[in-house]
């Protein structure tokens, strides 16, 4: 069943569903019991094009402000693209220091 709009004007706006064959029929107000005639507040939601073109503009829509990423990871990173993932030359100490022994042999840990 189709929601329709309608107006109280004791009460305001409210929606209600209702059979095709009464969209022209009142309904009566939720809060306050009197008959509201139906009224057009917002467009309505019919769609008369494919799935694709709908799904294809619904993507549209939500990447203009919350794009949608596809992994965690950026580009190039070897768990996601199928790389080797290369072993740490990092050397951990017990007192919690580092040392890179192949690396850069002048720098100091953090």
């Amino acid at each position: 069943m189709p929601v329709y709009e309608y107006h109280c004007t004791d009460c305001g706006a409210f929606e209600a569903m209702a059979p095709m064959s009464k969209f022209a029929d009142p309904c009566d107000c939720p809060a306050c019991g009197t008959s509201a005639r139906r009224v057009m507040l917002t467009a309505p939601n019919v769609s008369f094009v494919s799935t694709s073109l709908r799904v294809g503009h619904a993507t549209n829509e939500r990447s203009a402000d919350a794009p949608k990423r596809t992994s965690t990871h950026g580009p190039g990173c070897s768990c996601c693209s199928g790389g080797s993932k290369k072993s740490s030359t990092t050397l951990h100490r017990p007192d919690g220091s580092k040392s890179f022994p192949t690396k850069r042999p002048w720098m100091i840990s953090h």
